[in-house]
């Protein structure tokens, strides 16, 4: 019986979790932030952006406060960005996400593409300990679904600041 195999970054030598934030190419899977693994990527940050800068997207169950995204995104000296509560420094990615995949300002037809990327990320690295055609055809199926998102993203009408 063979060892069940896990994916692991090349960079940080770490495994890889479903819910980590990837990036792939060339037959490699790795996190986009070693340091971060689940930071927000740049297609759900320009999401958040374009549609939902003008609302809460975040809320500390801690300080039981709501913030809106131009209240906690920052970035560190050495471009990290990061999503914390303000008052007690609570890291609300996750929060922020799921608020990402769920809000009704996003078109339909961008939310399911935006949950298509995600899901077929989370596959990619599921399905990263099987044979390598197969995770050939996941990275392929991870591909095609960001490819998608973008090209949504692009012909998607944008929100008008006012």
């Amino acid at each position: 019986m063979t060892e069940q195999q896990t994916a692991t970054c090349p960079e940080c030598s770490r495994t890889i979790s479903p819910e980590d934030t990837i990036i792939f190419g060339f037959g490699i899977v790795g996190h986009l932030d070693c340091r971060r693994p689940r930071v927000l990527s740049a297609e759900e940050r320009t999401l958040l952006f374009v549609y939902c800068r003008d609302h809460p997207v975040a809320e500390c169950v801690r300080c039981a406060v709501k913030f809106h995204l131009r209240e906690i995104a920052s970035i560190g000296q050495f471009d990290i960005r990061s999503h914390g509560c303000l008052l007690c420094h609570t890291d609300l990615t996750d929060g922020i996400r799921a608020h990402l995949y769920g809000c009704a300002m996003l078109p339909v037809v961008v939310r399911r593409r935006a949950q298509a990327a995600r899901e077929a990320a989370r596959s990619l690295v599921k399905q990263s300990h099987q044979l390598s055609d197969t995770a050939d055809v996941r990275l392929r199926e991870a591909e095609a679904a960001l490819h998608a998102l973008r090209e949504t993203m692009r012909q998607s009408p944008r929100r008008r600041a006012g």
